[in-house]
């Protein structure tokens, strides 16, 4: 499933965004950055290893960043062929008891400063396939404009120098990076650990104060209680909010903590649809004629604790695409009734998703918020 418009290709499914990835790796002349939160040493890892390499063996400069927990059971020598001709390799926030919270969430590959992807998916095998017969579903954007590349590869020049995790009180400050191009907005958001709301959450804040309607697909839906309300509002006002959360998903206690929330949003209105196939990792935002894309998910890890990067997106076309994506997904997704849910729900139920969201939604952001402090 691919969607192209005039500068920018959404790719949906391992089958179609792997194999334009690693054409855009082998295509490369001068430059290569890739930035990834779990980077597998199975097949596909493997196969992006082998192009790296062999770019690297023709003068291409290649850097790689990946998160040091998100990557743990890669084995130690991995990147080694890498190094040896000539590519440079960094992990993220290298493992330390009193910080391991904060962690690179990003995915992003870029090449020659002309060529852009960016998205949800790691490199693994799990994604591989269409995200319907085979494989877990996952989006990337292809973003062809060298303006935005080069923006995208400071972006990882930025954070791949701090990959030590030794920065000092500045590089703390949350970022907001802004480009327009041909009188249509492209803007990127950076989201970096800290308390209050991140510029992503500043930027959906704005777009849903009086949107008419929003699409949003989440593998990991904990919001705040204002983007909560802020939903609810749209139907209020008689929009309509539609939402796809997984029914089937990697982190189980994640989604029993989102469960905490179905019945107060069902009640108001909105709806809500679990993917049916195979496990949701997709990321896609759509609000009125704007488009979120990225890494973030619709949670407070990803809003306040991971560092992230989003893009926003308003040209007709790109906006266009990404709802025809999710019309897609909504095809493949089962609607979930207020009324049948609330009995699916035993005393046992509540009780483990009331724990699961205790664990999530307050513990996890705890003990993250401390090693922020440690730095």
């Amino acid at each position: 499933m691919g969607q192209t418009t005039d500068a920018n290709q959404w790719l949906c499914g391992g089958g179609n965004y792997f194999p334009a990835m690693l054409a855009a790796i082998t295509a490369a002349r001068t430059s290569i950055d890739l930035e990834i939160y779990i980077f597998a040493g199975d097949v596909t890892g493997r196969d992006f290893l082998h192009a790296l390499v062999r770019a690297a063996q023709t003068g291409v400069r290649i850097r790689v960043l990946v998160d040091a927990y998100g990557s743990l059971t890669l084995p130690g020598k991995f990147f080694q062929p890498l190094i040896t001709a000539g590519g440079e390799v960094r992990f993220f926030n290298p493992l330390r008891f009193n910080r391991f919270g904060v962690r690179d969430h990003r995915k992003l590959l870029v090449c020659d400063r002309q060529t852009a992807f960016i998205g949800g998916a790691n490199i693994s095998n799990d994604y591989s396939g269409d995200g319907i017969k085979h494989g877990w579903l996952d989006l990337m954007i292809k973003i062809r404009s060298a303006s935005l590349a080069s923006a995208l590869t400071r972006e990882f020049t930025h954070i791949f120098t701090s990959a030590d995790f030794k920065h000092g009180r500045l590089r703390r400050l949350r970022m907001f990076r802004q480009i327009r191009r041909r009188k249509k907005a492209a803007e990127i958001l950076v989201i970096q650990p800290g308390r209050g709301a991140s510029s992503y959450q500043r930027a959906l804040y704005a777009e849903l104060k009086d949107a008419k309607s929003a699409d949003l697909i989440t593998p990991y839906f904990l919001p705040s209680l204002k983007l909560r309300r802020l939903l609810r509002k749209i139907v209020k006002r008689g929009g309509r909010v539609r939402l796809i959360l997984p029914r089937f998903t990697d982190v189980p206690v994640s989604r029993a903590a989102g469960l905490v929330y179905y019945p107060r949003m069902l009640r108001a209105g909105i709806e809500i649809y679990e993917y049916q196939p195979q496990i949701l990792h997709a990321k896609l935002y759509r609000v009125d004629e704007t488009v979120f894309a990225g890494s973030s998910n619709f949670d407070y890890r990803s809003f306040n604790l991971n560092y992230e990067l989003m893009l926003r997106l308003t040209d007709p076309a790109t906006v266009a695409g990404a709802q025809e994506i999710f019309d897609a997904v909504l095809k493949n997704s089962r609607q979930i009734e207020r009324k049948e849910f609330l009995q699916s729900q035993n005393f046992w139920a509540r009780w483990k998703n009331r724990w699961a969201h205790f664990l999530v939604a307050r513990i996890d952001p705890f003990i993250a918020l401390r090693h922020i402090g440690r730095r």
